[in-house]
């Protein structure tokens, strides 16, 4: 099995009218792979990354796509999260760009997904990482590696978050920048969704990261 996923492509700014890399956004829990794909244009304006939104592996109820199943916030079942992980991992590895050319980013469940692809022990870190209102799973057999060099790493959350509530994403600044990450840090006074004025700022840490 593979992951389904949309695909936006590059414009050919690079050499030889290649894509400069690869720009990776995984949606959140009862969503699908076009949830975040307006964004691929948003954070890459200039179309010079191929852009990819996959569609998470599980159906459950109430509908929609599903990454794992949630027992409690910030704990993923331990199944369901290393089934996802590892279909996810398969698919990005399979991409023609290396991991050093690839920015990981992602809403939700989907940001959680981006912290264990992208800072995950025994993963090449990314060209950089986005994480929209999600937080750092804690789950058996899966280790935030805290080696240096981190890549740039933005965090983005709503103070009135009632999904994930912004003490997690204040627990994984704290974590990272303890170990030595340049974190790019915002809270919004929002609920669980994406302030779209944090997005410009963010576009600024997409494109030098590449180069």
């Amino acid at each position: 099995m593979t992951l389904a996923a949309l695909e936006r492509p590059a414009a050919g700014h690079g050499y030889r009218d290649e894509p400069e890399g690869a720009l990776v956004l995984f949606h959140g829990r009862g969503a699908d792979e076009r949830d975040l794909f307006p964004l691929l244009d948003v954070l890459d304006p200039e179309r010079r990354l191929n852009g990819y939104t996959p569609r998470a592996p599980l159906e459950l109820p109430p509908g929609g796509a599903h990454w794992y199943v949630v027992p409690r916030v910030g704990f993923p079942d331990h199944d369901s999260f290393h089934a996802g992980y590892e279909l996810a991992s398969e698919w990005l590895d399979m991409l023609p760009f290396p991991p050093e050319r690839v920015v990981l980013g992602g809403f939700s469940q989907g940001a959680v997904m981006a912290y264990a692809l992208g800072l995950g022990a025994g993963r090449a870190r990314p060209a950089a990482l986005l994480a929209f209102s999600g937080f750092i799973p804690t789950v058996e057999g899966w280790e935030l590696d805290t080696a240096t060099p981190f890549p740039p790493i933005a965090i983005a959350h709503g103070t009135y978050d009632p999904v994930i509530p912004v003490e997690f994403a204040r627990q994984a600044r704290a974590l990272l920048e303890g170990a030595g990450a340049d974190v790019l840090y915002r809270e919004s006074p929002i609920d669980h969704s994406i302030d779209p004025r944090v997005l410009a700022e963010l576009r600024e840490l997409v494109a030098p990261a590449l180069r």
